[in-house]
């Protein structure tokens, strides 16, 4: 789907088109599970947030006030309802559940992806964020300021700062020195 395209379905779901709305969201749900699952690490609980926020998408998107930034908008959406799921749990998960879900899910080289997930969990909520919309979004510096309401300036800085703390996590054995 390209732009033009995205964007008239965006004005017609505004004005109440719920399959204008249900095409977009087919569009993005890849994504927004992906952003999900990232943040709670859980098939059903990813499962579960894509669908909250689908249905708080729907019922406000009457609310939306530029229409080129949909996918900014549901996935801030998605990350406040990410993050309420994390608080009610304590975002607590064990290794175990991290290791299923990373041997159905992903790719070989399961301890570096681990540590890499453990050292992304390690970093502030701010930090998090980033490094989740940056890397794993593929989202644009200005994207993220949008979607944060944070200066650029300020993704940039918050970038920095988490890659050197990821940096520090990742060194050999540090995750295991706690």
């Amino acid at each position: 789907m390209n732009s033009k395209e995205e964007l008239h379905l965006v004005k017609k779901a505004m004005k109440g088109n719920p399959k204008a709305y249900g095409n977009l969201i087919h569009y993005y749900q890849d994504y927004l599970y992906k952003t999900a699952f990232l943040y709670v690490k859980d098939e059903d609980s990813a499962l579960d947030i894509v669908q909250e926020s689908i249905l708080k998408g729907y019922e406000s998107i009457r609310k939306l006030k530029h229409p080129q930034f949909f996918k900014t908008w549901i996935t801030k959406i998605l990350i406040n309802n990410s993050l309420t799921v994390l608080k009610r749990r304590n975002s607590t998960i064990s290794i175990e559940t991290i290791e299923d879900i990373t041997k159905s899910y992903l790719q070989p080289m399961l301890e570096e992806k681990l540590d890499l997930y453990e050292a992304i969990d390690n970093l502030s909520e701010i930090y998090k964020t980033i490094i989740i919309l940056k890397y794993f979004n593929d989202l644009k510096i200005n994207e993220i300021s949008s979607l944060m309401n944070i200066p650029e300036g300020s993704v940039k800085a918050y970038l920095y700062r988490a890659k050197k703390e990821l940096k520090q996590y990742l060194k050999e054995d540090y995750l295991y020195a706690k």
